[in-house]
């Protein structure tokens, strides 16, 4: 598992993001309890004795993490969030900047506001969390066997296109900086 995160991370950032987020939510799920994580969860991944081993300590980890961070209930991670604000910030510099992704976003945008407007207060701070979200709850759905409404499908792949962009953008602005040093 920790494995995949990190082959995640090194790939593709909104992926690695979801990834941590159902990796939370295990976590809640048990009550933190790693014991019981390692009994019906590690103990069944098709991985090495070392690995698993290591997997363990990575749970423990993210939990103790979350502890600290007060994220037991809800919210995220704290090195988790920081990715998607980074992606938010993206965001908000190419719609200035970049005509391509404006389009995107054009598409995105009408399921955007309408998703804003139906959380209402407990609406996300910006649109990329807007996207993540929507994108997790229907992996949940259908993790949970439930249908997903056409619009939300119509939504999530426009979502799927903007934050698919903005992980080619970050990846070639990490390249970028790897070659400055």
């Amino acid at each position: 598992m920790k494995t995949v995160a990190d082959r995640k991370k090194a790939q593709n950032i909104p992926e690695y993001i979801i990834y941590m987020y159902q990796m939370e939510d295990l976590l809640r799920v048990y009550h933190f309890n790693l014991d019981d994580i390692r009994l019906y969860v590690i103990s069944h991944y098709p991985i090495s004795d070392s690995e698993k081993t290591e997997t363990a300590i990575w749970f423990s980890d993210l939990a103790h993490e979350m502890k600290n961070a007060k994220v037991e209930e809800s919210g995220h991670l704290p090195q988790t969030q920081k990715l998607v604000d980074h992606f938010a910030s993206l965001h908000w510099n190419l719609l200035k900047t970049d005509r391509d992704y404006f389009e995107l976003y054009q598409r995105a945008k009408p399921h955007l506001i309408q998703l804003f407007l139906e959380a209402g207060e407990n609406a996300p701070k910006h649109e990329i969390q807007i996207a993540l979200n929507a994108i997790y709850g229907q992996l949940l759905a259908r993790l949970r066997s439930r249908e997903v409404p056409a619009e939300i499908l119509e939504a999530n792949d426009s979502f799927g296109d903007i934050l698919s962009y903005l992980n080619w953008v970050y990846f070639n602005q990490q390249e970028s900086k790897e070659r400055e040093n």
